[in-house]
């Protein structure tokens, strides 16, 4: 056999092709999921279809939560059938599910186009991340998984520019429609992108072993969260979800109202608002960078809490510490560079779910762990909605700084997985901190 991608000496042009084509499916993933947010506050459409704003954050909720279930069979059936079709079919669903969006006649029909666009969602993340993480060699797997999770920020940048602008112009429903494009980029990953040659070698092992063979999606799915849960992986998949859901909550506790915080909560103007948000993703840009070569050099862990820190500074200063800060913008903006920068952190769960489980569940367990952690982040918007009721909106969205300083504490518990290598044999590995080949 030949040698595997990952076992590469050094950075190859097909590693970085790999990387782009996930980085751009990931980009506008996150961005169709994020466009509602934004259109909700410069344009009609709560006025059109009749949306109170509890409507609002049940359509963004579902979203989420559809992201669960889109991750847990995105991922299985990546495990069995290849990352390179799931990726290309996952990209398809939330592009038809962001068409649709921008055809609905009201909250029901709105409701299923936004749980179509999250399982779409759901299912591209944990592929995209076990592809590359599959990929390339386990000495910058730190920062291409870095790289490639800062397509998030990069996402949040085109959503804030078509909501805040391009949507008060041309209106809500073609904004949607004309995300739906990137459904396009499908042709070139089936033309140009190779699969992942350790899910293949592992394929070929499990076929010489007699492993390989028919099996039911749905029996699949349940052998899988069952192997999850098994005593060998149980504490590892406790852990990484502790891990993954503290840190989603301080991410959407922040982004699901941020725009409607700024602009109608503090009489920003929509421009004013956008400035602020353009800080945080460009922050964001340089945390993710950052991070990458930071884990690389001195381990998931202390970087991990460390950005953790930062991005919980950050929080505190934009909402409890408003009254402090607000008569100059040069503070605004810098406490937005924190919370961005901080959020750089995100740089570590595609890496690190790669390292801890084997392939045989790893795409499954990346879907599964990442999207059921954000999909029970439906809870977000309406907690923060009861929250502003009885305290303010800054109050409700403060809460995303404990949850950061909850996941920088409990990522300890997992080993320290730098350097570790992966390779395509069946059975599970047991972990160690020392460097070694986990399957």
């Amino acid at each position: 056999m030949s040698p595997l991608l990952s076992e590469s000496s050094k950075v190859l042009p097909i590693h970085r092709k790999i990387l782009a084509f996930s980085f751009i499916g990931w980009i506008f993933d996150f961005y169709d999921l994020l466009l509602l947010s934004f259109v909700v506050a410069s344009t009609s459409l709560t006025k059109d279809l009749a949306l109170s704003r509890y409507d609002v954050s049940v359509l963004l909720g579902t979203a989420l939560a559809f992201t669960a279930v889109g991750g847990l069979f995105g991922g299985a059936l990546a495990d069995r059938f290849g990352r390179k079709p799931l990726l290309m079919i996952t990209i398809l669903i939330y592009s038809i599910g962001t068409l649709l969006s921008g055809l609905a006649t009201g909250m029901w029909t709105l409701l299923a186009a936004r749980a179509i666009t999250g399982f779409g969602v759901g299912g591209e993340w944990a592929v995209a991340h076990a592809l590359v993480g599959e990929t390339v060699p386990p000495h910058v797997r730190g920062r291409y998984g870095s790289y490639l999770q800062s397509g998030a920020a990069f996402a949040r940048f085109f959503a804030t520019v078509v909501g805040n602008f391009l949507a008060p112009w041309i209106g809500w429903r073609l904004s949607f429609m004309l995300s739906a494009l990137p459904a396009l980029m499908v042709v070139l990953i089936r033309r140009q992108m190779p699969e992942s040659d350790v899910w293949l070698a592992h394929q070929a092992l499990r076929l010489r072993s007699g492993q390989a063979g028919s099996e039911a999606p749905t029996t699949r799915h349940v052998r899988v969260v069952g192997e999850m849960l098994g005593p060998a992986l149980r504490k590892t998949t406790t852990l990484a979800m502790a891990v993954t859901t503290c840190n989603m909550a301080a991410y959407w506790f922040k982004t699901i109202w941020l725009p409607t915080y700024f602009h109608e909560i503090r009489g920003l103007s929509l421009e004013a608002s956008a400035q602020l948000l353009f800080m945080d993703q460009l922050g964001s840009v340089v945390g993710y960078v950052v991070f990458g070569f930071a884990s690389d050099r001195i381990g998931r862990r202390p970087s991990f809490t460390l950005f953790s820190v930062v991005k919980a500074l950050g929080l505190i200063i934009i909402t409890l510490g408003w009254e402090a800060v607000d008569s100059s913008a040069a503070f605004l903006y810098g406490a937005m560079l924190l919370v961005g920068f901080g959020e750089g952190n995100w740089g570590c769960i595609g890496p690190l779910l790669n390292e801890v489980f084997p392939t045989q569940v790893r795409s499954a367990a990346l879907g599964i762990i990442y999207n059921l952690s954000r999909g029970v982040q439906f809870l977000a918007p309406v907690v923060i909605a009861f929250v502003a009721t009885r305290l303010t909106f800054g109050a409700g969205i403060a809460l995303a700084a404990p949850f950061a300083l909850l996941a920088g504490a409990i990522v300890w518990a997992l080993p320290e997985t730098k350097g570790v290598r992966l390779m395509a044999k069946a059975e599970p590995a047991a972990l160690s901190s020392a460097p070694a080949r986990i399957t």
